[in-house]
């Protein structure tokens, strides 16, 4: 017997049709019905019984039908293990990651990743978060690190950083001298913040919305060092993550926001449907990355959630 004549056999036992079972597996009636043949004899026994209207198990059909189906399933089992290895030989590895990110740990699981698969080929490249999360959604990215309000829908996602919003001005600024703030507080100056498609850019709208404030946005910058530069020359409130200030404590003051709402996220976010080497590459970055997603992870601050 082979594993096609057990695929039949399960077929028409399913179907209990011969013509249902010949549409399921995409060949002619007869020829299920000869291949059904061929395995009763070669199992010395019949396996259905045959009428106009259905096809129904005998008793040694029964008895054979569950060993069929565990049979099937372990071919599967060995044709999957082995396209697995497959993949993390010769497969590729798409990574995407928010625009001037330096965290040591994603470079860290990279290196890690490709010393324990050389042959899968890698990529990485930069991009706005909304991109980077359409572009895995759509399969031109594997994986990729953004900066998020909430972890996308419908994508798997390991949360590795989680922060709260903070306002950076210059010593002289009004807000200079308040423990903290309000969003409401925040509406009377003009702000400078990083363009829409981005994490941070995402929260601070979430929370204005929900909050009722219209923010005067006046000048944009994808990165945390032109908002700074910007706020430092009195243009603007610069919005930033907590940790981002502590980059610029030398001559800008951090005001933290108490009712921002829900802190910004940085996340690697990956499509369901995965293969081995996403899993691989994500179990090195659980690794790197650590545990606890309220620690800032090693490498440069201010450099996230864009």
């Amino acid at each position: 017997m082979d594993l096609r004549q057990l695929e039949y056999f399960v077929a028409v036992a399913e179907e209990r049709s011969f013509t249902r079972a010949a549409a399921r597996v995409h060949i002619s009636q007869s020829g299920v019905s000869a291949q059904i043949r061929q395995l009763e004899r070669e199992l010395g026994a019949e396996l259905f019984e045959r009428s106009a209207r259905a096809a129904t198990l005998t008793v040694a059909g029964k008895a054979a039908l569950e060993h069929a189906r565990a049979a099937l399933a372990a071919a599967g089992a060995v044709g999957q293990a082995v396209g697995e290895v497959t993949g993390l030989i010769r497969g590729r590895l798409a990574v995407g990651m928010v625009s001037g990110c330096t965290l040591t740990p994603l470079f860290e699981a990279l290196a890690a990743f490709h010393g324990e698969h050389p042959g899968v080929a890698l990529s990485l490249r930069e991009a706005a978060s909304d991109r980077l999360t359409e572009e895995v959604r759509a399969g031109a990215l594997d994986v990729a690190l953004i900066g998020a309000a909430a972890p996308p829908r419908g994508l798997e996602a390991l949360t590795v950083l989680s922060e709260p919003l903070a306002l950076a001005v210059p010593p002289g600024h009004p807000l200079a001298s308040r423990r903290r703030v309000r969003l409401r507080d925040v509406a009377g100056h003009p702000v400078v913040c990083m363009p829409q498609g981005t994490g941070l850019r995402a929260v601070f709208d979430r929370a204005c919305e929900e909050r009722g404030v219209r923010p005067s946005i006046a000048l944009e910058a994808g990165a945390p060092d032109a908002l700074a530069d910007l706020a430092a020359r009195g243009l603007g409130v610069a919005v930033l993550s907590a940790s981002m200030t502590a980059a610029y404590a030398d001559r800008l003051v951090a005001v933290p926001v108490e009712d921002a709402g829900a802190p910004a996220l940085l996340a690697l976010v990956w499509h369901p449907a995965h293969g081995p080497a996403v899993r691989a590459f994500v179990r090195h970055c659980r690794r790197t990355f650590g545990a606890d997603p309220g620690a800032h992870p090693s490498g440069a601050p201010g450099r996230t959630f864009s």
